[in-house]
């Protein structure tokens, strides 16, 4: 029997983050490595397990400062599926592992 866990949890990077200028002027993009440091957040404070690999991941649409999206992420024993939308827009998809 597999210890499977499912978070979900609402993301929204404000204009005022710290990595946003430079990225890119005129034309802010949230960066995916701020949106894969909020599913390792995520995934440590909810199954108290550290994200250790990312297997793979593809970034699929933008996400904007100041737009709400949601994380949805699949915690299976050591096995670790995550996608990040907005609304019906898939921002990012990928799977991992645990250490």
């Amino acid at each position: 029997m597999s210890d499977s866990r499912e978070i979900l949890e609402a993301v929204r990077i404000p204009a005022a983050h710290p990595s946003l200028p430079g990225h890119f002027p005129g034309e802010p993009v949230v960066p995916g490595v701020v949106l894969l440091d909020r599913i390792a957040a995520a995934i440590e404070r909810e199954s108290h397990a550290r994200l250790a690999r990312i297997a793979t991941v593809k970034f699929l649409a933008p996400l904007r400062p100041d737009e709400d999206a949601r994380l949805h992420v699949v915690v299976d024993g050591v096995r670790v599926r995550f996608r990040v939308a907005r609304g019906e827009t898939q921002v990012l998809a990928g799977e991992g592992g645990l250490a």
